[in-house]
């Protein structure tokens, strides 16, 4: 009893010590300044916020000894050259969507969103507690960065088009502009994909050189104004159920940071895409009804249209697996986990949601 007893104190005094000394070993630790590139706007604080956000956690977190500077696109690269600045070490970090470098390689696209992939709750689960992290960590190694989650959007919107599609016919040889893999389904049903950064999304809009534009969802919309030029409204956005976001650290410089630095980034980047998607769920309600109420006219995507997409989606992962191993390796457990994920939500979320959304609250 005795020896259980002093062993008690003895661990008891040995944490309260960790935790009175934790302070002075966070004050210890070196100066350090990073940088951090960002793919978008800044007059988009929810999404270019979140950078701001883990920013500001992090330097809070260690007294102000390790800033992160924020930069947007084109301060220091442009918005998708941040993978080769952090990649080479021109910046320490950036905070992108890992879908914009489907070119480079088709497995990037998992990062964020797949056609008819996973809800932003969906893809929380397989990246924190199923083998998403994992798998994105050991395909991101062969281009010297580590991930960490950067935010969600939740479940997008389908784009503003000049004109509503009632058919799939009416697809046919529309310019849009959307990004990721969303682009390539697309394609196969008849539309014309164009890659544009979202600062130059209006200005193409407004000059037809794309004939609709898909960007995010209402509160972010707006905000680039392209229900001035094109005032239908589709919706659901299938290609983004949950677009998800990552921090790139650069692998060296990450490595260089003592353990409690890891552990202050890892919480600082949790925190910020927890924000980030409080942000959207809270005012894309009150975005929606005012771009209504300025005479933007919802509409949803015909059966047709899913159908096809769906199709032409499992077609495209299908060729690409048979060719790109690391797609196919993490297509198959992503798809696996979205098998179990949707039979859950099945008889729980969606049963409930379909419920509350027929109430007149």
């Amino acid at each position: 009893m005795q020896r259980r007893s002093f062993i008690g104190r003895a661990a008891a005094g040995a944490v309260a010590t960790a935790v009175i000394a934790a302070p002075a070993v966070t004050q210890a630790q070196q100066a350090i300044r990073w940088r951090l590139a960002s793919s978008f706007p800044k007059s988009l604080d929810t999404i270019y916020g979140a950078a701001e956000v883990f920013s500001n956690q992090v330097r809070l977190m260690t007294g102000g000894r390790f800033q992160i500077s924020v930069a947007a696109p084109g301060e220091i690269v442009p918005a998708f050259g941040v993978d080769d600045a952090v990649r080479n070490g021109t910046v320490e970090m950036c905070h992108t969507a890992p879908y914009y470098f489907v070119g480079k390689n088709e497995a990037f696209a998992f990062g964020t969103a797949v056609p008819f992939g996973l809800n932003s709750r969906q893809i929380q689960g397989w990246v924190m507690e199923g083998n998403g992290m994992k798998l994105l960590r050991e395909f991101y190694s062969n281009y010297n960065f580590v991930n960490f989650i950067g935010g969600n959007t939740g479940s997008q919107m389908g784009g503003f088009w000049r004109r509503e599609i009632k058919s799939l016919a009416d697809l046919k040889g529309q310019k849009m502009r959307i990004g990721g893999f969303g682009g390539r389904v697309m394609e196969r049903i008849g539309l014309v994909p164009q890659m544009i950064p979202g600062g130059e999304i209006y200005t193409a809009l407004e000059k037809g050189t794309i004939d609709a534009a898909e960007w995010v969802g209402p509160y972010d919309d707006e905000k680039l104004g392209l229900n001035k030029v094109a005032p239908n409204y589709a919706y659901p956005g299938f290609w983004e159920g949950g677009a998800n976001l990552e921090f790139w650290i650069n692998q060296k410089a990450f490595e260089g940071l003592s353990a409690d630095y890891k552990a202050i980034v890892e919480s600082a980047a949790i925190h910020a895409a927890l924000e980030m998607q409080a942000r959207y769920d809270a005012r894309n309600p009150a975005a929606l009804k005012k771009l209504v109420a300025g005479g933007t006219r919802l509409f949803r995507f015909p059966k047709d249209v899913m159908d096809a997409a769906f199709k032409a989606s499992q077609d495209l992962y299908a060729e690409i697996g048979a060719k790109n191993a690391a797609f196919k390796k993490i297509h198959d457990d992503y798809m696996a986990f979205r098998r179990d994920a949707n039979l859950w939500f099945r008889f729980s979320e969606a049963s409930f949601d379909d419920f509350m959304q027929q109430q007149k609250l």
